[in-house]
């Protein structure tokens, strides 16, 4: 069930009246809740709630014996079961195929060739996320940060609750888990807050992303028939795309959670505006970023073995990380890229602090920060093509296609094919600005939060425009629904 659909929209209306008329009894809200959110996830595949549950079901049992548990062995023991069903289930549905590939890949290298059959797997939506998020909860009990619930209906509920489970934010349970063993009570700013954030998630998605999809889809599908302007443009409209599409879906989870008395972490904080690959991370998906931090950068020894061993962390933090984002090496370089830049960005962190305050020593630490922004925003962009291209030759294709921009046909139609009239590209620019310039400007002060303090004249029209906006520019329609992209991980 997609947050842009209609089915969604009958969906929710239904569960939030149902939620807070439940809202009296603790444990009869949870209960209602996982219901719900178990209805939501089935509705694309019911049998793969047998996953989830399985999941839940083993921590919660793991967790409270790892709470009892006082011999180190037995408890590692424990941890190692947890860690092994839930990465287990991870790495078949995810990664099975992949190794396989890569094995008779590896094999025809020195050229012999063997034959292996790739299974007829289906990855289940959300599984990168919901198995991150109930692995913090065991992993914190072990650490002893944390102490095992009791209530394994409220666990339940935590694992599967329904804005956040198939694309995030990744909650840690310390967070999360104790908002559903306390009362809410209902809190008409908190909903009008909430849904304000839904629309303007709805906004990014649908009227943006939605549409600047039809560009990226268009050229990627064969960058060789496109000047190289175009494919630049093409790859400029994807960077505008995922960060629409997964920050759209991010406003409205932590929205429609809002409604409901629950409070989820902010996961972007304009990243395109970063001033280093080091900054980016800390802004773009934080509960991820946050989460490799914590889960494996810090486990295998963070910073605290001298450089090289630091270093090499880092690289493979950053590895993992495009891994877990997709099974195909173009995730992995993509990955190395960013660890690649961040291990430079450290080492000569010394040299880059003097170079910042010789600019503002000669009163030009504008032109710094403005040359930073442009160089990181110019290697973010370089990534994304591994990260959109479909292998490794269509990415070399893609760059080597984007070179040619000199010979570009200025007196062509740059996009032939595309059913995107100039209206349509001119209303998209506007939009795509407006977001850009409103971030830059507002960035520490939330969307929300802002709306609701402008007086009522502000307000108001202000809600009209934006349901105005997603009605006339929106892409809906049942032909014509999109996922989000960061379900497919």
């Amino acid at each position: 069930m997609l947050f842009n659909s209609l089915d969604f929209a009958l969906f929710f209306p239904v569960v939030f009246l149902l939620y807070w008329a439940f809202s009296g009894n603790i444990r009869s809200r949870n209960f209602f809740l996982t219901l719900a959110s178990y209805f939501f996830y089935g509705w694309w595949d019911w049998r793969f709630l047998f996953l989830i549950a399985i999941s839940s079901a083993v921590d919660f049992l793991v967790g409270r014996r790892l709470d009892q548990e006082t011999q180190k062995y037995k408890r590692q023991l424990l941890l190692w079961l947890s860690i092994s069903v839930n990465i287990g289930a991870l790495v078949y549905f995810k990664y099975a195929n992949f190794f396989v590939e890569s094995f008779v890949s590896a094999f025809r290298l020195f050229g012999k060739e063997i034959e292996a059959s790739t299974l007829d797997i289906i990855l289940p939506v959300g599984i990168s996320f919901y198995t991150f998020q109930t692995l913090s909860y065991t992993i914190d009990i072990y650490r002893k940060k944390i102490h095992h619930t009791k209530d394994a209906v409220a666990f339940f509920a935590f694992v599967s609750f329904f804005p956040q489970l198939v694309a995030g934010p990744i909650e840690r349970a310390s967070h999360l888990l104790p908002q559903f063993m306390k009362k809410h009570h209902f809190d008409y700013q908190a909903v009008r807050s909430g849904m304000i954030l839904v629309f303007f998630g709805l906004f990014k998605k649908m009227v943006v992303a939605d549409n600047v999809a039809m560009v990226v889809n268009h050229v990627y599908e064969d960058p060789s028939l496109f000047g190289g302007l175009s494919v630049i443009i093409a790859t400029l409209c994807f960077a505008i795309q995922i960060y629409c599409d997964f920050s759209g879906y991010s406003d409205i989870a932590i929205g429609l959670a809002r409604t409901m008395g629950f409070d989820l972490m902010k996961n972007f904080d304009s990243p395109y505006f970063s001033r280093s690959i080091t900054e980016f991370w800390r802004r773009w998906h934080i509960s991820l970023s946050t989460w490799f931090r914590d889960y494996v950068y810090i486990p295998l020894g963070g910073s605290r073995h001298g450089k090289g061993k630091t270093y090499l962390n880092l690289m493979t933090v950053f590895l993992v990380s495009g891994l877990w984002h997709g099974a195909a090496w173009t995730f992995v370089i993509w990955g190395g890229i960013h660890g690649c830049i961040i291990v430079a960005e450290k080492a000569l962190g010394k040299q880059l602090h003097q170079l910042k305050a010789g600019f503002k020593s000669v009163r030009l630490g504008w032109l710094h920060a403005t040359s930073s922004v442009v160089l990181t925003f110019a290697i973010v962009l370089a990534a994304w093509v591994f990260f959109r291209a479909t292998n490794v030759d269509h990415a070399t294709a893609i760059f080597d296609q984007s070179w040619r921009f000199y010979l570009q046909d200025f007196s062509v139609d740059w996009f032939p094919g595309l059913d995107f009239s100039d209206d349509k590209f001119i209303a998209m620019a506007v939009f795509v600005v407006a977001l850009m310039f409103f971030e830059l400007f507002h960035r520490d002060y939330g969307f929300s939060q802002r709306l609701l303090k402008s007086p009522v004249y502000v307000r108001w029209p202000s809600y009209l425009l934006i349901v105005f906006v997603i009605v006339i520019f929106g892409v809906y329609g049942e032909d014509q629904i999109s996922e989000f992209i960061y379900f497919q991980f």
